[in-house]
């Protein structure tokens, strides 16, 4: 068997995950007695694996997701109300292809940040672009693009992306500018894409917060309405795990 020319042909084609099955089934006695549609199957799926997981990769490394959160680990034990069949159903990310929203409301600590990176790292699996944004940076980041002739861009790539994570909104009132860029960010993704918004402020006081009528008007009526709402209550679970820290070194 030409080993060497199918591996370089394969490599030279971009094939990785064929030339590495191939590899590995040239070296197993038993692979010889497989059929070629055997050995092309086998070979295909490797392949195919092989590009699902670089495309995860690179989703998310672009996501820049604060917390390193998969859903398989989520403790529906937490004493903060977390509805678990609400919850794994969201897993599922058939609201994300729905083009609905979340929004995660609770006090600090409760987890809502890592249970919005739980979700973003399940939508870069199921082949969904997202991107992870901490409220106050990106306004700042918007004002900074706004003056150095960026805005435009930055604007386009936030309305692009599958699931925008738009963390730790409040609980300080928005200014002019901010409000516009929130409604800009807000229209364009509106029954186009999704967006999870967590706050520790409830949502009965965004109107407050937005701090313009028509402008939070306008807002809510695209946020709110089409969106799944999570609440979490209950004591910081930070501060639940350090006192268990404590209690365990004491003993």
């Amino acid at each position: 068997m030409l080993t060497n020319p199918t591996l370089d042909t394969l490599r030279d084609l971009g094939l990785s995950g064929m030339a590495s099955a191939f590899q590995e089934l040239d070296q197993q006695p038993e692979a010889q007695s497989l059929q070629h549609g055997e050995w092309l199957t086998l070979l295909l799926e490797r392949e195919m694996t092989t590009r699902r997981q670089k495309r995860f990769e690179a989703r998310a490394r672009a996501a820049k997701l604060r917390h390193d959160a998969q859903v398989e680990n989520i403790d529906f034990r937490a004493a903060r109300g977390l509805d678990r069949n609400l919850f794994l159903k969201l897993s599922s990310c058939d609201w994300i292809r729905q083009h609905h929203s979340l929004l995660l409301i609770g006090p600090a600590g409760v987890g809502k940040s890592w249970l919005a990176c739980a979700l973003g790292h399940k939508a870069c699996r199921e082949d969904l672009s997202v991107a992870y944004h901490r409220v106050p940076r990106l306004f700042a980041a918007l004002a900074l693009a706004r003056g150095d002739g960026r805005y435009t861009r930055l604007i386009k790539s936030l309305a692009r992306t599958d699931l925008l994570i738009l963390d730790d909104w409040g609980p300080e009132k928005l200014n002019d500018e901010q409000r516009r860029d929130l409604l800009e960010i807000v229209e364009d993704r509106y029954e186009r894409r999704s967006t999870i918004i967590t706050s520790q402020i409830p949502v009965d006081h965004w109107y407050d917060m937005i701090g313009n009528a028509t402008i939070a008007d306008a807002i809510l009526d695209r946020l709110v309405h089409n969106a799944y709402r999570i609440e979490l209550s209950g004591e910081s679970l930070r501060k639940q795990r350090a006192v268990s820290m404590s209690d365990t070194t004491v003993a």
